[in-house]
């Protein structure tokens, strides 16, 4: 789809990779950015509509949808994330925390809006996701997961939407330099060069973006002898 006089909504908005995405729409020519966030006061950006939006919450979600009735870009990118394993003494209650954002976020946002993008034409969705969504080494174990899970239920979306010509396209990228990564030492893409490449790829038709290098080389990898998702030895 064009980004030029498309009406777009971005959750979580206000901060690191959902910021960079209103500013590059607006560079492009939105008619109009919906930026949600749990305290539309956050949102700062000026040439948006603030939109209180919280992801986790069923009522939020469809007072959103009421309120954005001329969407034809959802930009699901909301997501929280926490350090740990499987085996620390509360990862069930954080697995349970970050699926509620990360997965039954992404699953609320696409039911509430896919009849709105059918009435408006098909538009799409463009949903945020990451290189862990193949591989989980145990430091971000239930965020990994919860990815894993969003991965999936992309893929379902593309194929039920596609009688209503939605288009759906997945945002795979490792680390990116923004305030969830901010306490790990490793090497990170900026928000401006993801987003610039994901909407590049909505542009084009694209139903999947590899952000950066390091993503291509884990899909890449898929299929060797020792696929990418197995812990690699020397």
């Amino acid at each position: 789809m064009k980004i030029e006089n498309a009406v777009a909504l971005v959750t979580g908005a206000n901060r690191g990779i959902g910021l960079a995405f209103t500013r590059e729409l607006l560079a492009r020519g939105a008619r109009k950015i919906y930026a949600g966030a749990r305290d539309p006061a956050t949102v700062t950006q000026s040439g948006v509509q603030p939109l209180r939006l919280d992801v986790t919450k069923a009522d939020d979600v469809a007072a959103a949808a009421v309120l954005a009735p001329d969407v034809t870009l959802v930009i699901n990118n909301a997501g929280i994330a926490q350090p740990g394993g499987f085996f620390a003494p509360d990862s069930e209650d954080v697995a349970r925390r970050i699926f509620e954002t990360n997965f039954y976020g992404v699953l609320r946002m696409s039911k509430a809006f896919a009849p709105i993008l059918k009435a408006n034409g098909g538009g799409a969705l463009l949903n945020v996701l990451s290189v862990v969504s193949w591989v989980n080494g145990g430091e971000l174990a239930a965020y990994s997961a919860s990815k894993s899970a969003a991965w999936s239920l992309t893929n379902a979306l593309r194929n039920e939407l596609m009688p209503q010509k939605t288009q759906v396209l997945a945002l795979h990228m490792g680390y990116v330099d923004t305030d969830l990564t901010r306490g790990f030492d490793v090497s990170k893409s900026s928000p401006e060069e993801i987003v610039k490449r994901a909407l590049d790829g909505l542009e084009a038709g694209l139903d999947e973006v590899l952000g950066d290098e390091r993503t291509l080389q884990v899909k890449r990898g898929m299929t060797a002898d020792r696929p990418s998702y197995l812990p690699q030895v020397s």
